[in-house]
């Protein structure tokens, strides 16, 4: 069972000496190897493709390797929540890493890209489960004072990742296969499988029920990714708006149904609603992930044409912003409860500051200061996020402290899919494919970060309705 605070306990500073020293460590541990498999596979996988595609073919498939994983990622993230809550945190969260590994082994085994992409659903499905499940357990094993700190570690490992990531795909690339590499992560996925199902289950069931499986929300949150993610892979503005409009459609009606599903619900009620503080917090989780996803996606490209550094600096200048992420949220992981909205606020603006920078920095210059706003775009993440989900599941009712902890990182996926199908809209239609000169990518670089702008600028109305609120212990130390 989870161990709940008393008020003086939740509003007090936590030194990482006090919470290393826990006996929450263990499952710190599995929280942490959880993150990082889901975190540093698609890096991996990503500096292993050319490899790949050189040995089975399948050029044209290798978009899909990363759609499809994503999409999976998603349904089986928001499907979490609704089986920890059924069958408690170990047998789904064993299930989830098993499949992870089975995924990498058919991958590692696969004579064509076609099996691959076999192999890269199954990770999907495991990956998404194991983060979202790893959200879960932050929010509903660990006490109230130990969520900031445990949060902050799970942003280190997913740093880490984005360095490591690449080093460990090209170290097997380079001294053995990219088999090697998936067989790996298997290892470890199968090894984390049979640690969590070999320990006691902490966390509490919520509910005893157990109707039918929602396979057809599912399958119509799937075709709303789907449709989405196709608009983004081949971007032609009729098309690609199109394709995105559908899947907009089927997401609506996702969340109709899911609305309606009573104690089988996936998400948490009203779920992108300003009306409440959860659907308020999801709402600037959503918009943000739009706002922030063409650094990503756009960012080194533009940067190598633009300012023509090498794709190893580029790919440093973006990676600045995991660097933010994880110092700003190890620096303050030990501030009380009654901070949390303060941090909030000042994260958010910082993120948002730094998409109104790169409509300068990218398209004008100097390299630099767009390494100092990936900088201050990480930090605000790593700032706002450490106490998004202690601030929300401290407003919300106990028996949807597991749905909102679910529904965190598979609605920041969801934005990310979303946001790459509309950027890329926005990049094709301002000129990227047939740029060629530095002029012509300035222009492109302007109007992708400024059709950014808006999304960041909701995130801030959603964020003053999380923030408006006290949780009842900040109201008892007042």
């Amino acid at each position: 069972m989870a161990i709940p605070d008393s008020d003086k306990n939740a509003d007090r500073f936590v030194s990482w000496r006090e919470f290393l020293t826990s006996a929450y460590v263990p499952s710190l541990a599995l929280v942490c190897l959880a993150v990082w498999l889901h975190a540093a596979d698609g890096l991996i996988v990503a500096t292993m493709l050319p490899s790949i595609v050189s040995e089975v073919g399948g050029a044209a498939l290798v978009g899909w390797s990363v759609s499809l994983y994503e999409i999976a990622s998603v349904v089986a993230g928001a499907a979490s929540a609704l089986l920890t809550m059924r069958h408690g945190l170990r047998r789904p969260m064993s299930l989830a890493a098993a499949l992870f590994g089975l995924g990498c082994l058919l991958s590692a085994l696969s004579p064509s890209m076609a099996l691959i992409l076999v192999g890269r659903c199954l990770q999907g499905l495991g990956g998404g489960g194991l983060v979202a499940m790893a959200f879960v357990a932050v929010g509903v094993v660990f006490p109230a004072r130990y969520t900031a700190r445990a949060i902050a570690l799970v942003s280190t490992f997913w740093g880490v990742s984005a360095f490591l990531g690449p080093l460990i795909g090209g170290f097997f690339v380079e001294y053995a296969t990219w088999r090697w590499g998936f067989g790996f992560f298997a290892l470890q996925a199968f090894g984390l499988s049979a640690w969590i199902a070999l320990r006691p289950d902490h966390s509490a069931v919520q509910t005893k029920e157990t109707g039918k499986f929602p396979l057809r929300r599912l399958a119509l949150l799937c075709l709303a990714v789907l449709l989405v993610s196709s608009g983004g892979i081949e971007v032609k503005p009729l098309q690609s708006t199109l394709l995105i409009a559908m899947g907009l459609v089927c997401l609506v009606q996702f969340l109709r149904l899911d609305g309606r599903a009573g104690a089988d619900r996936l998400l948490p009620n009203h779920p992108f609603g300003l009306s409440t503080t959860t659907g308020a917090a999801l709402l600037m989780i959503l918009s943000l992930s739009i706002a922030t996803i063409a650094l990503t996606a756009f960012g080194p490209l533009l940067v190598i044409t633009i300012h023509g550094v090498s794709a190893l600096t580029a790919g440093y200048v973006i990676a600045c912003s995991s660097v933010g992420w994880s110092f700003a949220a190890v620096l303050v992981s030990g501030s009380p409860e009654r901070f949390d909205r303060h941090m909030i606020m000042a994260g958010i603006t910082m993120v948002v500051l730094s998409i109104a920078g790169f409509i300068h920095a990218v398209p004008q210059g100097p390299v630099w200061l767009v390494a100092v706003f990936a900088t201050l775009d990480g930090a605000g993440f790593g700032l706002a996020w450490t106490f998004i989900l202690r601030r929300t599941t401290s407003l919300a009712e106990p028996g949807e402290v597991q749905r909102i902890s679910g529904a965190m990182p598979t609605v920041q996926r969801l934005g990310y899919a979303l946001g790459a199908a509309y950027i890329g809209i926005v990049a094709n239609a301002t000129g990227f494919v047939s740029m060629n000169t530095t002029q012509a990518a300035a222009e492109v670089a302007t109007w992708v970060f400024l059709a950014c702008l808006p999304f960041g600028l909701l995130a801030l109305v959603a964020m003053s309705r999380l923030v408006r609120n006290q949780p009842a212990s900040a109201k008892a130390s007042a």
